[in-house]
């Protein structure tokens, strides 16, 4: 069965339109009006090994926090609608990724239980116009509604761009882990039979 989802979600704040195949190729078309998300969302796409297309008109006159919490929060909707019950996935990923001096490491649980434990600290407030906070903001909205369990943690790293696209790398490629098919788990991955957020 295609893993794909479309989601539109409107609010005085937002217009998000997105779509993603979970078993896709890595390609992305994304224009949020925010340049550095869209590299962060493309280099996503292309880690976690999924196509991805992004569309969002936000109230950026007032900042971008709406539009970054947003678009995480749409894209854990895709990720949640595209699993269903869950059947047939490893369920957890992990990674660890270099990125020049930064070192950062993710593991992910898709147990349906939204939990984000995020222990990286940016050395400067701004990454170029990109508020560095939002990066947090970003996948605990994302974990929120994926129904995930979310811990990102920066070994090191001294440049706030190369902190932000190492932890995007390792949680691209921890999704991509956790969303696999596991040929030796056709079922539910829980001894309880069972993945919600309940």
């Amino acid at each position: 069965m295609p893993r794909t989802a479309t989601i539109a979600r409107t609010t005085a704040e937002t217009d998000v339109r997105l779509t993603i195949d979970l078993d896709g190729t890595g390609r992305a078309d994304v224009q949020t009006g925010i340049g550095f998300l869209d590299h962060m969302l493309t280099l996503l796409a292309g880690h976690a090994l999924v196509d991805l297309s992004v569309r969002c008109a936000g109230d950026l006159h007032v900042d971008g926090h709406h539009t970054v919490e947003d678009i995480g929060r749409s894209l854990g909707t895709a990720v949640r609608d595209c699993l269903g019950d869950r059947r047939g996935i490893r369920r957890y990923g992990h990674a660890i990724v270099p990125m020049d001096e930064s070192l950062a490491t993710v593991a992910v649980d898709l147990g349906g239980r939204a939990v984000t434990v995020f222990a990286v600290d940016f050395p400067v407030p701004m990454i170029g116009t990109f508020d560095a906070q939002l990066v947090e903001v970003f996948w605990e909205s994302f974990a929120a509604t994926a129904g995930a369990n979310l811990h990102v943690i920066l070994h090191h790293g001294r440049n706030g761009h190369h902190i932000a696209e190492a932890v995007f790398k390792a949680a691209a490629r921890a999704l991509r882990m956790a969303v696999e098919a596991d040929p030796r788990q056709p079922g539910v991955p829980s001894t309880k039979g069972t993945l919600t957020q309940d």
